[in-house]
Parts: C-alpha cells; structure tokens; sequence
C-alpha cells in the first residue's frame, strides 16, 4: 500500500450534514464518513459566535483531496468552510486495506 491517508475533517451545519456527506461519497472522493454532534465556538467577522454544528470525519487519500476540497466549497452552505487535512500516520492494518480497497473500486 504505497497510498498516503488523509482524515479531512468539516463542520456543516446539522440540517445539511447528510447531504453533504452523500454528495462526497456518491463522487466517489471518500471511502467513510462520519456525522458528529459538535458544539462550536469561533470568531466571526470579529464576533464571539457559538452553534449547534455536525463534524464530518472524512477518510479519504491525499490524491483526492483538492478534489474534494472544490466539491465541498461547490456544495457547502458555509462562505468560508472548515476544510482541513490530517495525515494518517498509522493504523490497523486491515481498516487501511479496506480503506484502500474501497477507494481503488470509486470511479475517479
């Protein structure tokens, strides 16, 4: 497996986490993902905000990140989304094998 693993980490909001979500894997740019309840606090336009949000967990590889990337500022609500890549660095063996394989049959 010489592929390089990414968790892209997004947050939606809850009413459009779903679709969302279908949206990247029906692209076929990701082989999971996972919806979480989050509550967020940040700055916005110099405001202390706070919301009710969902985080996407997003397994994917690096290659098919700036194509994920543009498919998520093309359908995310959001006029400055969260997009941001973490390196996977190690894993269980067979969950990286499966992760690869599920990639390797998507029709990028």
């Amino acid at each position: 497996m010489n592929e390089k693993f990414i968790v892209v980490l997004i947050t939606s909001p809850r009413k459009d986490s779903k679709r969302i979500s279908f949206d990247i894997l029906s692209s076929h740019l990701a082989a999971c993902v996972n919806i979480l309840p989050v509550h967020s606090m940040y700055w916005w336009k110099g405001n202390l905000e706070e919301d009710s949000e969902d985080l996407l967990i997003i397994k994917t590889t690096e290659k098919l990140f700036e194509k994920l990337k543009h498919k998520v500022i093309e359908i995310h609500p959001y006029e400055v989304p969260e997009i941001m890549a973490i390196p996977v660095l190690a894993g269980y063996e067979k969950y990286l094998k499966w992760l690869s394989d599920s990639i390797a049959n998507l029709d990028v």
